[in-house]
């Protein structure tokens, strides 16, 4: 989970914080030398750091923390408005030109960073806002670069301009304006080659490209997993040929964070999307003050929020509500919200965005995505009638499932009892809310 190692000890200092009553001198230096320590663990530029404690420790100390009736509290909302501040305070979008002119964003990046995928995303993000893209494969030394480009263009119903690996990028670039101008396209999109390392030729490449067009967006994608590597590259990056903001990929797999919070204190250039996974909405756009709040284990309901009205199908939600209110929930219902659950990313990033979730020990709760899957063979190796009947399982029934599921006799029984051990409980909640239980009602119903 992504900053799950600074997240863990952040929390830590400010459990500490709000255990205190009262507040010494002494309290928010020590606090803030371990604020600066998980920090630096967590691969954050040193000058970064320096500037960021320097920041905290002259507010706090200015704001009248020790005559605050919660002074742990009031540190916790210095340390979380400069963190958000850190990161760039507001959210930026990618600035493109008005519907009837040609837009070119030109994406750059190392190889491996996942710039050729992000680049299809973007554009699938420009098709959902009403822009008209096209991609442009001027990729011509990695193998099947072109390719795989067509591949994700098929995938976001995106249309791709080739012209193989014979011809310059610049050459490259130039049709792919003109084949958008001709065909009613607004917003061109090249995604660039990339290397192992930064050198002059691929740096001549890009200059030639901006030189040539009037490239109005930059945009660079760094692996956040490499950390300073990733601060570094879009410091050269920048100053060699100017970029508008960065794309940070692979967050998801980032326990430390490092590059989230170097990035724009070391460029002065916004992050503009995070990838958190491999799936097109998997790249979220970047809010500070959400990434600052998921950092400090207090939650981001609304990305959630966000990520359910996406993922989520309506219809399905009215239908399995209005099951559940009846208790008329089988196996076939409990099958589609579990599909739809995953659909919204890995379980345990899901929990650590509800507030007071992150508080918890999450690793001690069962999220492992093959436990899920487990559920799934289960319920899948059931015929129609044993989903919608449930009462009908018997032994050879049971142990025919276990076969089939590739599961044992032992999980299936847990899974039955599970289930209707949540029957059950729909039902009592049902019986409270419609108030046959004496004049209760539950709050949520009135």
């Amino acid at each position: 989970m992504a900053f799950e190692s600074l997240s863990d000890k952040l929390q830590n200092v400010f459990k500490n914080l709000r255990g205190k009553g009262r507040l010494s001198e002494a309290d928010v230096k020590s606090a803030l030398k371990e604020v600066k320590m998980a920090l630096l663990e967590a691969d954050v530029s040193f000058r970064v750091v320096k500037q960021f404690i320097g920041s905290v420790q002259e507010r706090a100390v200015g704001e009248d923390v020790f005559g605050s009736l919660t002074p742990g509290q009031t540190v916790i909302k210095i340390v979380t408005e400069e963190l958000v501040k850190l990161m760039g305070s507001e959210t930026t979008e990618i600035s493109l030109k008005p519907s009837g002119e040609i837009s070119i964003i030109m994406m750059a990046g190392l190889q491996g960073a996942g710039k050729t995928t992000t680049t299809a995303k973007i554009a699938a993000k420009m098709k959902a806002k009403g822009r008209k893209p096209l991609l442009a494969a001027c990729d011509i030394y990695r193998p099947a670069a072109i390719e795989q480009l067509q591949i994700n263009g098929d995938r976001v119903g995106i249309p791709v301009f080739s012209m193989g690996n014979k011809n310059k990028p610049v050459d490259i670039a130039k049709a792919a304006v003109e084949h958008a101008s001709k065909n009613g396209l607004n917003v061109v999109i090249l995604d660039t080659a990339g290397r192992l390392h930064i050198d002059e030729t691929m740096m001549d490449e890009l200059v030639e490209i901006k030189d040539n067009l009037d490239v109005c967006q930059t945009i660079l994608v760094v692996d956040a997993m490499t950390g300073q590597d990733a601060v570094n590259v879009a410091g050269t990056f920048n100053d060699k040929i100017g970029i508008d903001g960065v794309i940070l990929t692979k967050l998801d797999g980032d326990t430390r964070g490092g590059a989230a919070l170097s990035i724009r204190a070391v460029t002065g250039k916004p992050i503009l999307y995070v990838g958190m996974g491999e799936k097109l909405s998997d790249l979220e756009q970047f809010y500070p003050d959400r990434m600052a709040s998921r950092i400090l284990g207090m939650g981001d309901i609304q990305s959630l929020i966000e990520k359910a009205a996406a993922e989520v199908d309506e219809e399905q939600a009215k239908e399995l509500s209005q099951k559940l209110r009846k208790a008329e929930f089988d196996y076939n219902d409990f099958l589609t919200q579990m599909q739809q659950i995953k659909k919204m990313g890995p379980l345990k990033d899901l929990i650590g965005m509800i507030p007071g979730m992150s508080q918890l020990n999450i690793n001690d709760v069962d999220v492992d995505p093959k436990a899920m899957a487990h559920i799934e063979a289960i319920i899948q190796s059931m015929t129609k009638e044993e989903r919608q009947n449930p009462s009908i399982l018997n032994g050879p029934r049971k142990k025919r499932i276990a076969n089939g599921s590739g599961r044992t006799i032992a999980e299936v029984n847990r899974l039955l009892k599970q289930f209707e051990e949540m029957k059950k409980m729909m039902k009592q909640v049902n019986s409270l809310a419609k108030g046959k239980k004496g004049k209760f009602r539950m709050p949520f119903f009135r």
